[in-house]
């Protein structure tokens, strides 16, 4: 081959320098890779599709919701039924236990006349006031008495004494030594809560799972941080069984104590209602404490489960 055909062979398989100006892709290709594999729809799009998605799982739920609050709430309705229609067949004299519909209206015209509200609030304002007060004092001793062995010896007859010992039989006492006001009431409150907050918090320090123990000392944990992490998340579900059991008694005890030189309070609206003869009043007061009482429990339900939380499985 000739110098001058090597040459021409040579310049023509050369592609020489790219210029700057022209472009290294297609304009096909670089409109697909400037395009996103698929269309994203806008943000208000989204938000419309998602809340049209919770809906739609409403919807489906809605028949199984229906179903299972008709479940729980037959027994309540059956009870109701009774009520109504045993006094008006003759089976009990409607004097003592009127009909449910008589009670109904006697609860109303206590509601509009404002006497059932002031009632409820003095005795929920001593009812919660003890409880509080007994849930402040009986975790911090439960802890340290269920932690702490040498303080459980020490403390332990003590306690045998007073916790068999009825709070109502104590309330003479504590209506002479603190009179017949407020204090004396909160006070028994205090004394009638504490003790089974105190026993099922100390019971759920001694019952924590060894386990759990063996291997949080194994990660070398100091002892506030092993009861931090451990202790205290372990004994939550049997604390709030003795703080749910203190929120029933906290009300049940108010109810008997108000009866006792009381000028206010749904205790004392039963046993004036009583003395008057008016029993559908006196029924009405009945079924506001009870009222009171399943929406305190119900509260302190879900605050359990709020606090403990992490011992349910996922999607449980």
């Amino acid at each position: 081959m000739s110098p001058i055909t090597s040459t021409a062979t040579e310049k023509t398989t050369d592609p020489g320098p790219v210029s700057p100006a022209e472009p290294l892709l297609s304009p096909s290709s670089a409109t697909s890779a400037a395009s996103p594999p698929y269309d994203t729809p806008p943000t208000g799009v989204r938000h419309v599709t998602a809340t049209a998605a919770r809906v739609r799982r409403a919807v489906r739920r809605l028949p199984h919701l229906l179903a299972k609050g008709a479940t729980k709430s037959a027994a309540i309705v059956a009870l109701l039924l009774l009520w109504e229609t045993a006094p008006r067949l003759g089976l009990v004299d409607r004097i003592f236990l009127p009909p449910f519909s008589e009670v109904a209206r006697a609860w109303w015209g206590l509601a509009l006349d404002g006497q059932l509200a002031d009632n409820a609030v003095a005795s929920l304002v001593r009812s919660f006031s003890g409880f509080g007060l007994a849930v402040a004092v009986a975790v911090p001793l439960g802890l340290l008495i269920g932690w702490y062995r040498p303080v459980a010896d020490l403390l332990g007859p003590l306690l045998e004494v007073f916790r068999n010992t009825a709070a109502l039989a104590l309330l003479p006492v504590f209506v002479l030594l603190l009179g017949i006001g407020e204090t004396s009431k909160i006070s028994i409150v205090v004394y009638a809560c504490t003790w089974p907050i105190l026993l099922n918090t100390i019971s759920a320090v001694r019952n924590v799972d060894p386990t759990l123990l063996k291997l949080a000392k194994s990660m070398d944990l100091s002892a506030p941080r092993l009861f931090q992490k451990v202790i205290l998340p372990s004994s939550v579900p049997v604390m709030f069984t003795g703080i749910r059991l203190a929120g029933a008694v906290s009300i049940l005890v108010l109810v008997a104590a108000e009866m006792i030189g009381a000028k206010a309070g749904l205790g004392y609206l039963i046993n004036a209602s009583q003395y008057n003869f008016a029993i559908p009043q006196m029924y009405a007061g009945i079924i506001t404490i009870s009222a009171i009482g399943v929406t305190f429990n119900q509260l302190l339900v879900a605050v359990e489960r709020r606090l403990s939380s992490w011992r349910l499985p996922v999607g449980g």
